[in-house]
């Protein structure tokens, strides 16, 4: 993700916004060194399979999640 003062994006605006559209390169604008905005091209809501991708085998399920846990924590 590249990041760029709200002073510099002035002059390179159309450079920036062709990045963003070729590459779907995100880009943060800054005032003072403080996030404000990000500039991202718009699309299409990603799948799920495409949101966690990168998680893809790292995440391990040592048991079913939808099991009750009434015997690990006892009835209430």
């Amino acid at each position: 993700m590249k990041t760029i003062s709200k002073s510099i994006l002035k002059s390179k605006l159309l450079e920036l916004l062709q990045l963003v559209e070729s590459e779907w390169e995100e880009i943060v604008v800054t005032d003072r060194g403080k996030p404000v905005v990000i500039i991202s091209k718009y699309g299409n809501l990603s799948s799920t399979e495409q949101l966690f991708v990168k998680m893809r085998g790292k995440v391990k399920y040592f048991e079913d999640l939808t099991t009750p846990t009434i015997e690990e924590w006892g009835e209430v």
